[in-house]
């Protein structure tokens, strides 16, 4: 019983650990986008889908890249080439929902040379190929780190990690259901 409960508490924790890691990759994905379209059009401009500071799509493609990629230590080559395929693929479905969704475009790679319906093309491939491999190799150990600092207890019940994830999935939650009513208007 007491292993049982030790095997729970584990998943539970690594749950923990993967929403937080979409949240911290969410807004570095936004911080990412908003200094790319200050340096584009030489002023702020709101990026994303949702209101708040994240772009989702980040949060969700490092925590795919970050799971598939667990067993391959000393292999930067293989770990470049699943984030290029797999960022591309998730770039594309993600660009190609949106707009059946809700009619709107967030990127278009239209004028890049080896597009694909100008939603990925080779240019921003091999960027998420790079972005995937920095992740990985880079900043990720250290944000592990940081995070596992966290995991202080609190009360001898709950660590603050898991208090701010749940803060934050109603957070995102809020976000995300009045961005759909702004965009289905």
């Amino acid at each position: 019983m007491e292993q049982e409960m030790t095997v729970e508490k584990r998943t539970r924790d690594k749950i923990v650990d993967y929403i937080t890691y979409f949240f911290i990759y969410s807004f570095l994905g936004w911080i990412i986008e908003t200094i790319y379209a200050i340096l584009i059009n030489g002023f702020f401009v709101k990026r994303g889908f949702l209101y708040g500071p994240l772009c989702p799509i980040y949060g969700f493609g490092a925590v795919l890249l970050i799971m598939c990629t667990k067993k391959l230590y000393g292999k930067p080559f293989l770990k470049f080439l699943i984030a290029t395929i797999a960022f591309t693929a998730f770039e594309y479905i993600v660009s190609l929902l949106l707009e059946t969704l809700f009619g709107l475009r967030w990127w278009d790679y239209s004028n890049d040379f080896l597009n694909i319906q100008g939603r990925v093309s080779l240019l921003y491939s091999i960027f998420w190929g790079i972005i995937g491999l920095f992740l990985l190799e880079k900043l990720h150990p250290r944000i592990e780190d940081i995070i596992q600092k966290l995991n202080t207890k609190t009360h001898g019940v709950i660590n603050i990690q898991t208090i701010i994830v749940f803060i934050l999935v109603i957070a995102i939650i809020v976000d995300f259901v009045f961005s759909v009513i702004r965009y289905l208007q």
